[in-house]
């Protein structure tokens, strides 16, 4: 026989007021929890997460699909995607750190990665340039990893979700971002980290490894492209936050002191090691890469100067997005008065600042560092909107982002609408696809055949069955004393070359291509106007 017993009642003391204002401690009953309050926290947590991961997981798969279609035909591919490529295959091959001679100009972290990640395209049977679809395939789950971070990132700078997943959405969604994204630059190997760290440090376990994470991870971010050192303030700025008031905080200052040292110190051990660290005579050096990055390298004016490179690129930038820009730069002047947004806002200000410095040097994939964390601080203001509504009037609270998307749907999604069909149309590389074709397929004794070209076709070349020393990158023509050094007779001992608008834009500061432009006869041609690609045969009779 069975027996069912009543459910107990706990009880609780409290104080209440008597009369006279005299309070009398008493025994009251404590009701039963709600079913969804008796479940242990953990099992609540799990649930959240697992409904969060969900959302984050479909928002950003949103994003690689816009990303991923057409990654091929736009925007059309540039010569450092070509250089980076090259030299994740020299890895990946065991040919060192480069194509050619390693002379310190970024460090090699970023296309370490990049050669790891190169199995990835494989699985698509994807046909194209190499350039275009091997490296920019490959960099697909680096992308999916800024994404996810910038949603992670949002949610433990304590926003709500909805404020977190439209900050992913601004992000990924933007044709900027789509534009640059696709790209295959140091960049965004550089962001991924630098992100990671900042995502560890505000970790809500506060574990000591997370903190040396953290250091570790930002270290790779330096080591994958060297401009990321100006953002680690902001990761020290929200360590030093997140363990304010706490006995932690020297630990996790020393565990992220030593992850930061104990990676950061292998690039400076390798160049003293190979006796490269200090400039002298007849080697490259580590040293005199920084001085010529810092000192000798040749300014892109200011960005408030009309016709200036700087502000030529900064309206490019802006044609392509001036939302997210324009947006993001108030949002991270309005987050650096917000304590908790306050990390990435400093990020952002320190990269704009840099920016706008009036005789630096902007490279086109600066925007690449500066779009997350912009993404991020608009997430945080739309959070902001979203807490001064009263917490009682809840349909007042659940119309903020209704309103909100309204807004952007009416005067935002048009212009991105427009921006991102063409990413998802156009394409920009028949040109690169016919002339490999042509250089595989029409030159005969491609083994025994030297030629120059930009590194977009390098590896295309490479893959022909072109001997790797016998295809010259023309910069290296001109400024590689080891290429020289191939060529007794100069430029007669040169066949082809490949006359493309980033070698046409650099001949007339490069004496050896100018005069194999000089001395050539077009064999083919392929495209028009400033994109035409010559094939051009040289004329090694000529005086």
């Amino acid at each position: 026989m069975t027996t069912t017993s009543e459910p107990q009642q706990t009880t609780t003391t409290a104080l209440i007021p008597k009369a006279r204002g005299r309070l009398v401690e008493t025994t009251l009953p404590r009701l039963p929890a709600p079913d969804h309050e008796q479940r242990p926290a953990r099992v609540r947590r799990r649930a959240l997460i697992g409904g969060e991961g969900l959302l984050a997981g479909a928002l950003t798969t949103l994003v690689l699909t816009v990303l991923g279609v057409n990654i091929s035909g736009y925007p059309m591919v540039n010569d450092d995607e070509g250089t980076y490529l090259a030299q994740a295959w020299a890895v990946a091959n065991g040919q060192g750190l480069a194509h050619y001679t390693y002379w310190y100009d970024h460090p090699p972290l970023a296309w370490i990665q990049l050669a790891g990640l190169s199995w990835i395209p494989g699985l698509f049977g994807t046909e194209g340039s190499t350039v275009a679809t091997t490296g920019r395939i490959a960099m697909l789950p680096v992308i999916a990893a800024v994404v996810l971070l910038v949603y992670v990132i949002c949610r433990r700078l304590g926003m709500a979700v909805w404020p977190s997943a439209a900050a992913l959405l601004v992000f990924g969604l933007s044709p900027l971002t789509v534009v640059m994204y696709r790209g295959v630059y140091l960049d965004t190997f550089a962001v991924v980290w630098m992100l990671a760290a900042l995502a560890l440090v505000l970790s809500p376990r506060r574990n000591l490894w997370h903190f040396t994470a953290a250091g570790a991870a930002t270290a790779i971010a330096v080591l994958s492209k060297e401009t990321m050192l100006v953002t680690l303030p902001a990761v020290v700025l929200a360590l030093w936050q997140h363990t304010a008031r706490s006995s932690t905080r020297p630990w996790a200052a020393g565990g992220y002191l030593s992850g930061l040292v104990l990676v950061g110190v292998f690039y400076p051990l390798y160049a003293l090691l190979r006796g490269e660290l200090f400039p002298g005579a007849d080697h490259v050096s580590l040293i005199g890469a920084w001085q010529f990055q810092l000192g000798s390298r040749a300014g892109s004016g200011s960005v408030f100067t009309d016709g200036s490179i700087a502000g030529n690129l900064v309206g490019s930038w802006l044609d392509h997005d001036p939302y997210l820009l324009a947006g993001g730069l108030i949002a991270t002047v309005v987050c650096l008065f917000v304590r908790r947004l306050r990390p990435p806002a400093v990020a952002g200000a320190i990269l704009v600042l840099i920016a706008c410095r009036p005789s630096g040097h902007l490279p086109v994939m600066y925007v690449v560092q500066l779009l997350p964390f912009f993404a991020i601080a608009v997430g945080g203001v739309l959070d902001l909107v979203g807490r001064r509504a009263p917490a009682r009037r809840r349909l007042l609270r659940l119309a903020v982002p209704l309103v909100l998307a309204v807004l952007a749907a009416t005067f935002v999604a048009p212009r991105w609408w427009a921006g991102n069909q063409v990413a998802l149309t156009a394409d920009y590389h028949d040109g690169y696809v016919a002339a490999a074709r042509y250089l595989r397929d029409e030159v005969p004794d491609r083994a025994n055949t030297t030629i120059v070209l930009d590194d977009v076709l390098w590896l295309e070349c490479v893959d022909a069955g072109y001997r790797p020393e016998r295809t010259i990158w023309f910069y290296k023509l001109d400024l590689d004393p080891a290429v020289a050094a191939r060529l007794p007779n100069g430029w007669r001992d040169v066949d082809y070359l490949v006359s493309t608008p980033a070698l046409r834009g650099d001949s007339t500061s490069l004496p050896a291509v100018n005069t194999l432009l000089t001395n050539s006869t077009v064999a083919a041609g392929f495209g028009e106007g400033e994109g035409r690609i010559e094939i051009r045969r040289i004329n090694k009779e000529n005086p």
